[in-house]
């Protein structure tokens, strides 16, 4: 199943540090996910000045348990960065 996601990371004055400093473990685990087919695109969502404020995705998993625990594991979720997420069901278009 395929899935729509969208990541928002904290506002406080803190949150971009942290970003930074889970970033490498983070990228390192998106690669991995690519790598094991459940991550199909992913990327930093910027405000109006280029800064990231948050992530989106869209990921393939059986179902949204283990999205669930896909998200869980990752650095960003560990070490804070993502505050909230919005998650949707979601089917690529066969263009």
């Amino acid at each position: 199943m395929q899935f729509l996601g969208i990541a928002r990371d904290g506002t406080d004055a803190e949150a971009p540090a942290r970003r930074a400093a889970a970033r490498p473990a983070h990228l390192e685990n998106a690669r991995r996910m690519k790598a094991d087919g459940h991550l199909i695109i992913g990327g930093a969502m910027l405000d109006e000045a280029g800064t990231m404020i948050g992530s989106s995705m869209l990921a393939e998993y059986p179902d949204r348990a283990a999205l669930d625990a896909a998200l869980a594991a990752d650095p960003y979720t560990v070490q804070g960065v993502w505050q909230s997420f919005e998650i949707r069901p979601f089917r690529v278009a066969d263009l």
